[in-house]
C-alpha cells in the first residue's frame, strides 16, 4: 500500500510537470486554436494527454525504483 502511495503522490507531480511544461512552450495555445477544425482537435488532445501521462508514469516509476533503492 505505501508503494501505491508512493507512486500515486510522483504520478500527479510528473503529470503536473509534464503541463507546466507544455503550458510554457505553448502547447496549451496550439490546443486551443486548433478546436476550430475536427480532427487537427482531437489529434493534438491525444498528443497533450499522452504527453500528461507520460510524464506522469515516468515520474511514479522513478519514484518506485528509487524508494526500492533506500529499502535496501
Amino acid at each position: 500500500m505505501a508503494s501505491m502511495k508512493v507512486f500515486l503522490w510522483w504520478f500527479v507531480i510528473g503529470s503536473t510537470m509534464a503541463l507546466a511544461v507544455i503550458m510554457v512552450q505553448g502547447g496549451l495555445r496550439e490546443v486551443m486554436q486548433a478546436r476550430g477544425s475536427g480532427s487537427v482537435w482531437e489529434l493534438k488532445l491525444v498528443e497533450l494527454l499522452t504527453t500528461i501521462m507520460g510524464g506522469g508514469l515516468l515520474g511514479g516509476c522513478i519514484a518506485l525504483i528509487l524508494d526500492r533503492i533506500k529499502k535496501s
